[in-house]
């Protein structure tokens, strides 16, 4: 196991990352695109401008990581270890991201864009999405109870597909809600 350590400016799709766990670690400005970062583990870790676009994650442990000015363009998500899966993101790039299926209570998405991110049947129970731009997001039995998105905008979906009791919405975002009615809002 490898902790404490802080890793800077490592291209990792060079020098590959020793496979194992990594607790309590920092990876500043690294380059994981396109790696396979199957089977590892990183709990409390902080990714900050990383690139880990289209890096493979299948069976991945994600614990309590902070991903902050990252790209993370394609990550599939959906094939990490779901067991005690927990993130946060801030500034990040995660257009096309997958998060299918998984458990998402009280993340926070701070400025980040998720344009075409796929939330389909992901419990985004009090989850806050601030100042996001979900242009093309999916959203299709989800569970958005709780969840904030007073701050954020170009999201559309289904309120009869999803559960979003208790969610909370600015007066000009409540368009996107509607968008399956075809109407027109003045």
């Amino acid at each position: 196991m490898v902790e404490n350590e802080i890793f800077e400016r490592t291209d990792f799709s060079i020098n590959k990352l020793e496979k194992g766990a990594y607790e309590g670690c920092t990876f500043s400005n690294c380059n994981f695109y396109n790696t396979d970062l199957s089977n590892f583990i990183f709990r409390d870790c902080v990714f900050d401008g990383c690139d880990l676009s289209l890096a493979a994650l299948k069976h991945t442990t994600l614990s309590n990581i902070r991903f902050k000015n990252c790209k993370l363009l394609g990550l599939q998500f959906m094939n990490c270890n779901s067991f005690l899966f927990s993130a946060d993101f801030e500034n990040c790039l995660l257009n096309l991201a997958v998060f299918y299926r998984l458990k998402l209570k009280n993340t926070r998405f701070v400025n980040c864009n998720l344009k075409e991110t796929d939330f389909t049947e992901a419990d985004l129970t009090n989850t806050a999405f601030f100042n996001c731009d979900m242009d093309r997001a999916v959203f299709y039995n989800t569970n958005l109870s709780k969840s904030d998105f007073r701050s954020s905008f170009n999201y559309s979906f289904d309120p009869e597909r999803n559960r979003i009791k208790k969610a909370r919405f600015s007066l000009t975002g409540v368009a996107g809600l509607l968008n399956k009615y075809d109407i027109e809002i003045e």
